[in-house]
């Protein structure tokens, strides 16, 4: 009898078997992870319910098709595994995660004391079905720990909407304002509530967005630029014109001299 092998009993479970995502970039990886799904099947039952080569398709294909387990890359192209935990854990309820990397030890590390499970490649029959096991009582990973993780500011924004959670590419992004709990993504199309605070945006994001009030952010490159406000405003003496929208931002006196030098760069 194999010692590493999990109890019988964990086995033999009534529940109906794991559905799994999995995440990578590499095609050889992904089909990898196929083949020892379907070893320890029997051990495990599971079904491979898609495949996605980055976060933004892992989560089209989890709007079309939840699963019970994502076992996801790290290092991937235009979304990694890092920002894609981060939008999952706003689901309801969030898949258990299962990171799969090659190199990553201080995430390992992290994930370790934190106890979120991971693999190493080359993924092992043995130790994915104990990950599997373990996935029905995982808790999901911290969001705290996961800002920690990630190098570099996300690629996108997420928020929930009838049900769904949509994704809004940073890069869409004309300003953000908070409004009451939330705080309102503006883009040329329409606006996007998300529930996290205007100051962790601003930290995340302060290479591309500045600040004009104490309740907006708006990006750097869509400002097309400045005139005077109503002389009746006693609490604004300039308003930003933006690019791609016909609103029009304050500007707090207190963050002018700010503004103003970033309006010199403009007219330069």
């Amino acid at each position: 009898m194999n010692p590493l092998a999990p109890p019988a009993a964990s086995a033999s479970s009534d529940a109906p078997p794991l559905s799994v995502l999995i995440v990578d970039d590499e095609a050889p990886a992904r089909a990898r992870l196929r083949e020892l799904l379907a070893d320890v099947a029997r051990e495990v039952p599971n079904a491979v319910c898609g495949e996605a080569g980055d976060g933004v398709h892992a989560l089209q294909a989890l709007a079309e098709r939840p699963a019970d387990v994502v076992l996801v890359d790290i290092r991937m192209p235009r979304m990694d595994g890092i920002e894609l935990a981060r939008h999952l854990a706003r689901l309801a309820p969030p898949p258990a995660l299962v990171f799969v990397t090659a190199y990553d030890a201080y995430a390992v590390q992290a994930f370790e004391l934190n106890a979120v499970d991971y693999l190493l490649k080359p993924v092992r029959a043995q130790r994915l079905a104990a990950a599997l096991l373990k996935a029905r009582q995982a808790l999901p990973p911290a969001p705290q720990l996961l800002a920690e993780l990630q190098q570099g500011a996300r690629s996108h924004l997420s928020c929930h909407e009838r049900g769904r959670l949509l994704l809004i590419p940073l890069a869409d992004v004309i300003y953000l304002r908070a409004d009451l709990k939330y705080v309102a993504a503006r883009t040329r199309e329409r606006e996007y509530l998300l529930d996290e605070s205007l100051v962790q945006l601003e930290r995340e994001f302060c290479e591309r967005f500045i600040r004009l009030h104490r309740s907006a952010l708006v990006a750097r490159d869509a400002i097309a630029g400045f005139e005077r406000s109503a002389p009746d405003d006693a609490e604004t003496q300039w308003q930003a014109l933006l690019r791609g929208v016909p609103e029009k931002l304050p500007v707090s006196r207190r963050q002018w001299p700010l503004v103003k030098s970033y309006a010199r760069q403009l007219s330069s």
